[in-house]
């Protein structure tokens, strides 16, 4: 009898008090699309609210067939001299509808990064895209924009595993790669490749160079990050200007690789912080160990004070493969990924499901929050890209040398959709709507944003530009977020606020290009509205 009374006693209390599931954790997922094709080893977010999803060529039938006519030839392909399958397709976020793109050459660990006037330049790979450049300009959703590969340049030095960043002037500079410790730029100049010695130096028995993470700093210099190892670095007179105390935790890069963010620029922009996460344990790579446990650890230094060190704190969980992307409101979603193994083909296991939420304004010990998991593994050549809706777009993890269904990790064809607390119904009477904004703003200029809020609003509205970064390897190439100088929301009749906003000041802090503009009030962004910054 006293058993049956403490279990309905037991029953009663967690009826009153439930035990919370996990569903209750912060954040929503839904599927946007059950089978793409193809599994993103590359994805990019377009001015048109189009993606270009990318994988390699050299890799046999993905599951999207080119139109009639349009097969590729390749008589040096091992695997398909007449491949009638896409390998790269343009997906609409509006409608969720697909349409297959030609790719040429050999896109696999390839880089990438947006130019001024807004077209993808895309570089390097393997086999035949070891020295290919590529541009996609893109289109709408209605459009018959495709690849275009370019006959009349090549690059200087293969580039395989390379990062690309925009510089000040709108030119793109090209660092590292497999066996390549040079950097160079595009529009290529007289000097071509340019010895970068920095890469040889952190180059051990496994690489853990590859892929370096480069972030440009708002003083024009470059923050080069490579293994354990940083630099900040003058592409002007190839000189290294400063050398960053190593970072502890073993190496960070390919094949070992977490993830980097610079944080969000602000106020007169004369501070800039390096965020490193995660990374596998040396030797996992060598030793072809899937069960090495991961990193849980970050470090967080001032890149541009006087005397820079590097403050340690711990993830949740340990990660490698994981994505780090800006959000519109200044925090990081840290996303993807495996919590044993390291990259490469079949090297990793424990997938982490769970995203983390990483807010730098609070401090050391509350800056991350776990979110609600997903249900799908997204491992090796998977990518994380932020929409103009706010939401995160999860699209790709093949860890097969070739389409493999009927694995324990399978290639994974499914697109989906993160979406942050910020996206939460019961803040849509604070979550703004941008009515008015040019489409092209100056460097240094005055503009008005208008915005209606359901709400009064209380306090300041942001306006942050955020960029369309190349995303490949758990590193977004380019990715830069820049909250904008603003006064008082003004009232202005009807529900609308009328915002003045001081553009940036050059293309130190904001290079040329398209940005996604969001007004975000009380960490709550709008749909982003694309705006180009240009000199002229």
């Amino acid at each position: 009898m006293d058993t049956v009374l403490s279990f309905l006693i037991w029953f009663l209390l967690v009826l009153a008090f439930p035990i919370h599931a996990r569903a209750d954790l912060p954040g929503t997922w839904e599927l946007l699309v059950p089978d793409a094709g193809i599994a993103s080893m590359h994805t990019a977010v377009t001015r048109f609210n189009t993606v270009i999803l990318l994988d390699r060529t050299n890799i046999g039938p993905s599951r999207k067939l080119l139109p009639k006519g349009h097969c590729r030839f390749d008589r040096n392909d091992a695997i398909l001299k007449r491949d009638c399958y896409a390998h790269s397709v343009h997906f609409d976020i509006k409608t969720n509808q697909l349409r297959p793109l030609k790719i040429l050459t050999d896109t696999w660990c390839s880089s990438g990064q947006f130019l001024p006037d807004g077209t993808l330049l895309q570089t390097g790979g393997d086999l035949d895209g070891l020295k290919k450049i590529r541009k996609f300009n893109p289109c709408d959703a209605n459009g018959s924009c495709d690849w275009e590969e370019l006959n009349d340049v090549e690059l200087a030095e293969g580039r395989w595993y390379a990062t690309n960043q925009i510089l000040p002037d709108g030119s793109i500079i090209i660092i590292g790669g497999r066996g390549s410790n040079t950097l160079e730029f595009f529009p290529p100049r007289p000097n071509g490749a340019v010895s970068f010695p920095f890469l040889v130096e952190t180059e051990d028995t496994q690489m853990d160079n590859l892929y370096p993470y480069v972030h440009l700093l708002p003083n024009g210099h470059l923050f080069v990050f490579a293994n354990t190892k940083a630099v900040m670095y003058d592409f002007t007179t190839n000189r290294i200007l400063k050398e960053y105390p190593p970072l502890e935790g073993g190496p960070r890069n390919y094949p070992s690789a977490g993830s980097s963010v610079m944080l969000a620029l602000e106020g007169d922009y004369s501070a800039a912080e390096i965020v490193v996460c995660g990374g596998a344990q040396y030797g996992a790579f060598l030793q072809r160990s899937t069960d090495t446990p991961a990193h849980g650890s970050c470090g967080r230094i001032l890149a541009m004070g006087p005397d820079p060190v590097w403050q340690m704190e711990d993830m949740p969980f340990g990660r490698i493969m994981g994505d780090m992307v800006m959000l519109p409101n200044g925090d990081v979603l840290i996303i993807n990924g495996a919590m044993s193994g390291t990259q490469g083909f079949e090297l990793a296991s424990n997938p982490c499901l769970y995203p983390v939420l990483y807010r730098p304004d609070q401090p050391v010990g509350l800056r991350f929050m776990t979110l609600n998991p997903g249900t799908v593994p997204r491992l090796y050549h998977s990518t994380a890209n932020l929409l103009p809706d706010g939401r995160v777009l999860l699209a790709g993890s093949n860890p097969h040398v070739l389409y493999r269904f009927d694995a324990e990790f399978p290639t994974e064809l499914r697109i989906e959709a993160f979406s942050p607390e910020y996206l939460a119904p019961d803040k849509a009477n604070i979550r703004p709507e941008i009515v008015e904004v040019p489409e092209t703003v100056r460097y240094g200029g005055k503009f008005n944003v208008v915005v209606t809020v359901s709400l009064p609003v209380v306090g300041i509205v942001e306006v942050n530009l955020g960029s369309a970064p190349f995303a490949t390897h758990s590193f977004s190439q380019g990715q830069r977020l820049v909250k904008l100088a603003v006064t008082s929301a003004v009232p202005d009749g009807d529900g609308r606020y009328r915002i003045e906003v001081t553009a940036p000041p050059n293309g130190m802090v904001v290079p040329p290009g398209y940005y996604m503009a969001f007004a975000v009030n009380q960490g709550v962004p709008s749909v982003a509205r694309w705006i180009h910054v240009s000199y002229i």
